[in-house]
Parts: structure tokens; sequence; C-alpha cells
């Protein structure tokens, strides 16, 4: 089938929740895709931060291959090695004590929220517990995830939502504490704010945040879907802050490609939080699943992803900020590491079909926010490809 067809299929049948763009993807190679025409895309979108170690990787690709000749699921009803492996391996990395694994963000996120209205409930019996969440936050589409969502847009045709959240303004640590009273159970926030503009925590907000949390019992949950796992220069966001979660959640490219996300605690908050019967998941923490999350820590240990991006992080901000200095109609960059935006004053889909046409790649976070989030081992050589192509189109 050519591209038009297998378009026209997909039309007929998909449920129309995604305003696709006209290019069937085909195969990638290195931080390349190629579409079923044979153009090539210098991908700077990672499939949503999902494909940190690139297309085609050999290693990677073996690892599965050998999973899936050997097993690739049992349910949780027994143990399998490359699972109990991987959680050995994240909850060492990340330095908790326990995880869950699920199969997205979104559920990560869910049984973040059982996890701090269980703990709140085995301290005092009550079931009107609050959660703090932030405006312009974004961290899934199912209803939990959905409730804690702070745009107001996502959540209104679906609610009333899961109830007693209430939102404060990110970077703002008055407005938190402005809302917190003897119900609160959590905060639950976005080290790094994605959709909503990449936006970063500031220091002093996360410091006080973390204070208040643990001056009142309250579990601060922090959402690394899109910024954990080596994008902002460490292994995981927090650890830029000298600060630590009580839970924290995980996905994206924590299985490159393979659908695996995670939820972690520390000892103290699965001692009396989560029991047998409380959570569970037919798919999550499956064999092929676990076998991807090995494989990608050990490449990012063999070859040195975080200090790699750390290295190009000056490289890359450097020119997105010469693009800003060319372009009037740029109008900020911001970011951390090879997770970084341009605010535009113009609609920034515009720019996304424009970079398109000429064999890019990029992604929006927001009407006017040009996002940027490529795989992980992009080289000089793609960075000064990436900002040729843009000089030309906001141009």
């Amino acid at each position: 089938m050519n591209t038009e067809e297998i378009i026209k299929r997909g039309e007929q049948s998909f449920l129309h929740t995604y305003n696709r763009y006209p290019i069937v993807l085909d195969h990638g190679e290195g931080v390349y895709l190629y579409d079923t025409d044979g153009k090539r895309y210098l991908d700077f979108g990672a499939g949503i931060a999902v494909f940190a170690l690139g297309y085609g990787n050999r290693e990677y690709n073996e690892a599965l291959k050998a999973q899936t000749d050997r097993l690739i699921h049992t349910s949780n009803l027994f143990y399998n090695a490359p699972a109990a492996e991987a959680a050995e391996k994240i909850t060492a990395l990340s330095g908790m004590d326990r995880v869950f694994f699920t199969n997205s963000g979104t559920e990560a996120v869910e049984g973040a929220i059982k996890t701090a209205r269980k703990y709140a409930y085995t301290r005092d019996r009550n079931t009107d517990h609050e959660i703090i969440a932030m405006e312009h936050s974004f961290h899934g589409r199912s209803y939990g995830a959905l409730s804690v969502t702070g745009n107001a847009h996502y959540r209104e045709p679906f609610g009333p939502g899961i109830g007693k959240i209430r939102f404060a303004e990110f970077n703002n640590f008055e407005s938190v504490k402005q809302l917190v009273n003897e119900k609160t159970c959590a905060v639950i926030l976005e080290t790094v704010q994605g959709e909503g503009g990449i936006h970063p925590a500031d220091r002093s907000f996360l410091h006080s945040v973390r204070a208040l949390c643990d001056e009142r019992d309250i579990l601060l949950i922090l959402d690394e879907i899109q910024c954990g796992m080596g994008r902002t220069g460490s292994m995981f966001a927090f650890e830029d802050y000298g600060i630590r979660p009580d839970v924290l959640t995980l996905a994206k490219a924590l299985g490159c490609g393979v659908p695996v996300g995670a939820f972690l605690m520390s000892e103290r908050v699965a001692e009396r939080s989560m029991i047998p019967g409380d959570h569970g998941s037919t798919y999550g923490g499956n064999p092929l699943a676990g076998a991807a999350v090995v494989e990608v820590l050990r490449q990012f240990d063999e070859r040195k992803i975080v200090e790699h991006v750390r290295a190009l992080t000056p490289v890359l901000e450097e020119s997105l900020d010469a693009l800003k200095e060319r372009h009037d109609c740029v109008k900020e960059r911001r970011g951390a590491g090879f997770m970084q935006a341009l605010e535009l004053d113009r609609p920034a889909g515009e720019v996304v079909k424009a970079a398109q046409k000429e064999g890019l790649i990029v992604l929006t976070a927001g009407e006017k926010i040009l996002r940027l989030v490529p795989p992980l081992v992009i080289e000089k050589k793609d960075i000064e490809e990436m900002s040729g192509i843009l000089d030309k189109v906001l141009g």
C-alpha cells in the first residue's frame, strides 16, 4: 500500500482522537526516521521523548528478540528474572526503595495517586483527603491522571473527576501553602513541566514544597515521565535540586519504545500504603517489559548517556539562543538538557509543518511553544542540521 492508501485505511477505522500529520513513518536509523515514500526526517521529537537511544539500535533489538524467543508474558502471579533485575536496577539508580511496573506513564500516575490516598487512610482512616496539583500541568488522560492535570480544557468534558483536587500556581510556593490543610495528603508536580510549555521548577520552590511536605507528613509526588531518564542531564531531574520525592513516576524513555512505566516510593511510604490486593496489572512488569528496562539501563551506563547529554547541552542551548537572536518571532528559549522550548509569537503548529517539509520533526507544547526533545544520542552535527532547518523555517 502507498502512503495515501495507508492513511485512508487508518481513518476509516481509527477513533478520531488524534489530528495526525499526513506522514506514514516506516523505519528509523540512528536519529533519523524514514516515511513510506523514502523521505528522511531528522527526529527532534523522539516519539514524544521516548526513543532516547535512537532507532535501529542493534543491541536493544537483539535483547528484545532474545526475550521474545524465551518468554513474553506470565502475569504477576509468578516472578520473572527480567522484572526482578529491572526493579533492582531502577530502585538503586533512583534512590527509591520499591517499584511497581505499569504499562504507561498515565498508569504510573494512577498508582501514585492511590498510594498517596492509601498512605493517608492508613494514618487516620479517613477517605476525604485532598491532593494539590499544579496549574498548566499534564499527567495523563485516564480518569485519575486527568483529574490532577492542570488544564481545564482537558478536564471539563469528563467532570467531575475523582474529586478533592486543588490547583496551585507552579513555582509559587505561597500558592501551594495557602491550599494546604489537615486533609492534604499529597502534592503532585512535574519537576519540569512538559505539555505546559517546558518550565523547570525553581530551586527555591521545590525545596520549600519538600520542606512543607516533611513538616506536615504530606507525600511529594514528582512526575518525571518526560523529564526523567537522563533528559535534563541528570538521570532524574530531581537530582539537580538535591531533594528526593516520596513517590516518583517514570515512563517514556524507561523502555525506549516498549510500553512500560513505573511508580516508585520510599520504604516508609510502602510500609504504610499498598498491600496485596490494593493494586495490580495484568501486563505490568512482564518479562518483555523487564528485558527492555534492563537493556536500556545497561546502555545508559555503558554509553554514558547522561554524561553525553550534559556535555552537549551547552551546544544545543547556544544553537537555540542564536536562533532567538536572529529571529524576532522567537520570544524566549527555556528548558533543561535535551528538553528545550522556543516560545514564539505565532502558532507553533505552522512551524512544525514547515519543518516537516524540510525534513525535521519537532513538537509543540502549547499553542505557541516549539518543543525539542531529541534522542539522547544526538551529536553536534545533528544539532547543527536542526538549527539550519529551523533557521530557514523561522525566516
